[in-house]
């Protein structure tokens, strides 16, 4: 059995991290071996919604409703049932939990996040987002596997040990989530209940043959040998640990939650949590005929909600609110349109919701359009990407250099303010990112060509184009650009009729407009 498929059947029932083979670490920058400030304090748990989430019928753009509704008719929530954010947003009726929280200047919304080149494969979706990789390459580490390899190479020889005897990641569940893979090793540990961790018996010592037998015993010994120990840490945690929110019962996303915010009332030093909650694949039934407010959506979304305000108001009520940080995210979002069998079918972007009191409280980005002539299979064009999210909360909660985040992500990375100052003081200041960006195109729609126009301060200007399913067709330019207006030229002649998207990225600003070819 190969090691990865032996750590997932023994992790789940004994909470063992999983271990890869014991490649060498491929050279990284040396300015990336001080990327973990090792006296912070802070947690970040990521919300993992398995299945593809309907951003349209979560974050609902108020101000295109009638649009909507026109293109969504039988799944589409009747207009009065939508809970208000502001004037141009509101939320799903069963996530009264979210609106309190937003209204508590707890929630920050990022609209459109995706990436170039969209993948609608579950599974190799979900590895980009696992990854961080770009949508064309297959990466074999998490992306925050990569942050915890650079202070740690020698995992997991040696750990735990006395400065460093918790988890570095732990994933609720049966299966290890690949966000914490390293080079050589998992740095997450799975868990489902932590009064209930049975050691594994470790075998009696001996020295091993130099032979390929020899190296596997060994690995094994170091990972049930490290799993008790973690697990020994874990229960004695737990036990001093304290929970004073009554958590909603048959809601397993609660229950995940709760363990979190017990283990980190109870001292556990482990800096990232990964949770999850399945179901969000709703290509049939997503709402029940003849009634939107009911269904698997409603239900699940409901969970998602109670279980997010009832873990803040716990950490609020502990006093660890300016500790803990938490994000959702889904491999991609749903399509524009509805099918037939009151569903949705696989998409591109979707919105992400950050949540906790040291964030920046505000809607990132515009509402989507939503055209009456939108293709069967047109997605939500991308806004943001989703490895700026990513590198901006490296950056601001995590304190990595701006630099680090690019070499661990993308080149291309553009800080997003989503974190606020709270007692940690951001690696970079606040940008403007209220500042319009001033785009259009003309003639839209338009046959074979059509002139793109901007304007840009003295800055980085990257343009690029994609069509309808998320695929990066051309970029147009991608440079330093002089301060004031711009026109630039898109000849089309080759591509075929339909809906088109163009994004313009500046320092950290971007806009997304639609444009079709005829």
């Amino acid at each position: 059995m190969k090691r990865r498929n032996f750590i997932r059947s023994v992790s789940a029932v004994a909470s063992v991290p999983m271990i890869l083979n014991g490649m060498k670490l491929s050279s990284m920058p040396s300015s990336l071996a001080s990327l973990i400030n090792n006296d912070s304090d802070k947690v970040l748990v990521l919300i993992q919604l398995n299945g593809g989430n309907d951003g349209l019928n979560t974050i609902i753009p108020r101000d295109r409703y009638g649009n909507l509704l026109a293109v969504r008719p039988n799944i589409m929530l009747p207009e009065s049932s939508i809970l208000t954010l502001d004037d141009h947003i509101g939320l799903h009726p069963a996530m009264e939990g979210v609106q309190q929280m937003f209204q508590e200047g707890q929630i920050s919304i990022l609209q459109s996040v995706g990436y170039p080149n969209q993948n609608r494969s579950h599974f190799r979706s979900m590895d980009i987002w696992q990854s961080g990789s770009p949508a064309d390459e297959i990466w074999n580490d998490g992306w925050l596997g990569r942050y915890l390899d650079t202070m740690h190479p020698t995992f997991p020889e040696d750990y735990p040990n006395a400065e460093y005897a918790d988890p570095f990641a732990i994933t609720m569940g049966n299966v290890v989530s690949e966000t914490c893979q390293g080079k050589s090793a998992n740095f997450s540990l799975t868990l489902t209940d932590p009064f209930s961790l049975t050691p594994l018996t470790e075998g009696a010592p001996g020295e091993l043959p130099e032979t390929p037998y020899g190296d596997e015993l060994s690995f094994l010994r170091t990972t049930i040998k490290q799993a008790n120990r973690y697990g020994e840490r874990i229960t004695a945690v737990a036990e001093i640990g304290n929970n004073i929110m009554e958590y909603p019962d048959d809601n397993l996303l609660a229950e995940q939650l709760k363990n979190v915010a017990l283990l980190v009332s109870g001292g556990l030093q482990t800096k990232i949590y990964i949770v999850n909650i399945g179901g969000f694949d709703t290509h049939a039934n997503q709402v029940e005929e003849g009634d939107p407010l009911s269904g698997t959506h409603t239900n699940l979304l409901g969970y998602l909600s109670e279980a997010m305000r009832t873990f803040q108001q716990d950490l609020d009520a502990l006093g660890l609110s300016e500790r803990v940080v938490g994000m959702t995210f889904s491999e991609f979002g749903r399509r524009i349109k509805s099918n037939d069998s009151f569903g949705t079918d696989h998409g591109t972007a979707s919105p992400l919701i950050v949540f906790g009191s040291c964030i920046n409280p505000k809607v990132f980005g515009e509402n989507p359009d939503i055209p009456l002539d939108v293709d069967n299979s047109e997605g939500l064009p991308m806004q943001y990407d989703f490895r700026d999210v990513y590198g901006s909360m490296l950056m601001d909660w995590f304190e990595v250099q701006e630099q680090d985040v690019q070499a661990l992500l993308h080149t291309d990375f553009q800080h997003i303010p989503i974190i606020k100052s709270c007692s940690l003081t951001s690696t970079r200041p606040d940008l403007e990112t209220e500042r319009p960006i001033e785009l259009s195109n003309f003639p839209n729609p338009f046959r074979n060509w059509t002139t793109i126009q901007f304007k840009t301060e003295n800055e980085w200007a990257k343009l690029a184009v994609f069509n309808g399913i998320g695929a990066e067709v051309k970029v147009i330019l991608n440079k330093q650009l002089p301060a004031g207006e711009h026109q630039v030229k898109f000849d089309a002649g080759s591509l075929p009729p339909g809906s088109y998207y163009y994004r313009l990225q500046l320092n950290g600003r971007q806009k997304t407009h639609r444009m079709v070819k005829i």
